[in-house]
């Protein structure tokens, strides 16, 4: 088994690792510079299976990634304050909706129909969040380039819909019914992997691709819902998912590679890059090296984390109000001062809409400082400065999110 790692690496994430490449057997793994520990496989990791499919290594935000867009805008010509205010107003965050306007795509009556029929039953759940943006990291961002170009940015996955499915699979491969709760285990528990040449192999593959279609459609109608705000045209289009498995062919034989959180950047394909809210993000594109090949074409989702949530923002208790709606209350303080960041952000002249302590720029690693570990596998086209981000606020409840 071979392992390429780039940047510090941090013992946890990389025992991580190796204990998902031994179980499969795995030939290569890869854990990118933005890596840190994630639920069984690290975020910021990759692996490459024969025959195996890993339920637990794609994860529960199944086909999570980012979608950019260059307009045909120039950032000065745009009212950006009032923009966002609209794109907070129109776009939901979180579960439920914010507005009554109808969300419809094709990919819905292909979940009414799907080939894997426990996914049928999840059509109210993907009906009500197609185009719901969710919670924690995710995001509807606006940026200015080098040529000062306006780009739209968003971050995020298949929500409810592929969450049900991958807790769906996780209690098949431990033998209990679709819907019963499955034992997840701790963080450093050993990867849940299914052979590819049995039933429920295939099963999954075909559920998780329609999954990745579902991830697509949202990201698709939330980006052009904010180009109608904008009054904009679409010139340039960049669409990745970073938690997905891929069929592809490594050093002469074929591999199914899971990336959780890792951008795939074969050579040529251009992906999209986001840094923290204060931070520059990018759009880079595969190279052809040595580098690019032993990292089984795979670079970083982002900056990578260095703070927990409750780290960050500290330790809080869901209450249930009045309402019904469920609001938080902070227990214990974390070491995330928020009125400092929104100073810091005004400074930037970057309009803020929503967030909190626990997604605050420090809480994350420098993205041009873990870029620069990947530098002879990727190059950078476009750094993207933020001037516009939208997020759910850190009271809004989402089980969905990350």
């Amino acid at each position: 088994m071979k392992i390429k790692t780039f940047g510090p690496i941090d013992s946890r994430a990389y025992d991580q690792l190796i204990r998902c490449a031994e179980k499969g057997k795995a030939d290569f793994a890869v854990l990118c510079a933005d890596h840190h520990v994630g639920y069984s496989q690290p975020i910021g990791g990759a692996i490459a299976y024969e025959n195996y499919i890993s339920p637990s290594g794609v994860g529960y935000d199944i086909a999570c990634g980012n979608k950019a867009v260059l307009t045909n805008l120039m950032v000065k010509d745009i009212p950006i304050s009032q923009v966002m205010d609209e794109i907070y107003s129109r776009i939901s965050f979180g579960i439920g909706r914010v507005n009554n306007e109808p969300v419809d795509h094709p990919v819905l009556d292909e979940i009414a129909h799907a080939e894997f029929a426990p996914q049928r039953k999840i059509i109210q759940k993907a009906e009500q969040q197609l185009g719901t943006v969710g919670s924690g990291n995710h995001y509807v961002d606006l940026f200015e380039d080098e040529l000062g170009r306006l780009w739209v940015g968003v971050h995020f996955g298949s929500r409810g819909f592929g969450h049900t499915t991958a807790s769906g699979f996780l209690a098949l491969s431990q033998g209990k019914e679709w819907g019963e709760k499955a034992s997840e285990g701790e963080m450093d528990a050993p990867p849940t992997l299914l052979d590819v040449r049995t039933d429920l192999g295939q099963a999954y593959l075909t559920a998780m691709s329609l999954a990745g279609k579902y991830a697509y459609a949202g990201r698709d109608i939330v980006v052009n819902k904010v180009l109608e705000i904008l009054g904009a045209l679409p010139v340039e289009e960049i669409h990745n998912h970073h938690n997905f498995a891929w069929r592809e062919e490594h050093f002469g034989k074929n591999y199914w590679v899971i990336r959780k959180g890792c951008t795939p950047a074969q050579p040529g394909q251009k992906g999209f890059v986001g840094a923290t809210m204060g931070d520059s993000s990018v759009i880079l594109e595969g190279v052809d090296s040595q580098e690019a090949k032993e990292s089984l074409y795979s670079t970083v989702h982002g900056a990578g984390r260095v703070l927990s949530r409750t780290q960050a923002a500290g330790k809080k208790k869901w209450l249930r109000g009045e309402d019904g709606k469920k609001r938080p209350t902070i227990v214990k303080p974390g070491t995330v001062d928020w009125e400092k960041v929104l100073e810091g952000m005004k400074n930037k002249n970057i309009e803020l809409r929503g967030s909190g302590a626990d997604e605050a720029p420090e809480v994350y690693k420098k993205l041009d400082e873990v870029l620069g570990f990947h530098k002879d596998s990727i190059k950078i086209l476009h750094k993207l400065k933020p001037i516009g981000v939208a997020m759910a606020g850190s009271e809004v409840f989402d089980p969905y999110k990350d």
